[in-house]
């Protein structure tokens, strides 16, 4: 049987990249979502007329954050990757967020900021500040709307480099760890 996409590493071993498994393309006005079980690509959501993401959006495999999904990534390349798509990217930093649905409680759901390792464009940028002015408040907004369109709530905290966005993948490398580990010894 063929490894599902959701259990990749998180972490090229040849290169010490991160690895990306793109779901949803720079443009699309529909936005995807890994389905482990079928190991597929389902449609999630169709946005609004005129609404698109604005980057590859996408998630870190082998990675569990606390909203029960793997770790969210948004990459800037040059060009939009294909639904399905296998990269490696080089972490620049993250948005920290919580996010909830309805009255729920606040869960974090965090946003990865990464530049895919191979785009000669965005090739100068090590951190957010290197991008240019205001794209993360327009990436901010984004995800403001996005979230509110499907009812629920995005809250940023704050924007941090790619040391501490390492550290964000490899806690959640460390919850998906410890949730396969038990799923294991329940089998």
């Amino acid at each position: 049987m063929p490894q599902l996409l959701s259990t990749l590493p998180s972490i090229d071993p040849h290169t010490s990249d991160t690895i990306a498994v793109i779901d949803t393309p720079k443009g699309s006005p529909n936005k995807y979502k890994y389905d482990e079980e079928w190991g597929v690509f389902r449609l999630n959501t169709v946005m609004p007329k005129g609404s698109f993401f604005p980057y590859d959006f996408g998630f870190v495999p082998s990675t569990l954050g606390e909203d029960g999904d793997p770790l969210d990534v948004l990459v800037f390349m040059d060009d939009p990757a294909p639904v399905g798509c296998v990269l490696t990217v080089r972490l620049i930093g993250a948005i920290e967020a919580e996010q909830r649905e309805h009255n729920s409680e606040w869960k974090r759901n965090d946003r990865l900021l990464a530049v895919a390792s191979k785009s000669p464009t965005h090739a100068h940028i090590d951190c957010p500040d290197d991008l240019r002015p205001r794209l993360l408040d327009e990436t901010e907004e984004f995800f403001a709307n996005y979230t509110r369109q499907r009812g629920k709530t995005f809250n940023p905290l704050r924007r941090i480099g790619p040391r501490e966005a390492r550290k964000i993948v490899e806690n959640g490398a460390a919850a998906f760890q410890k949730k396969t580990a038990a799923q294991g010894r329940s089998a």
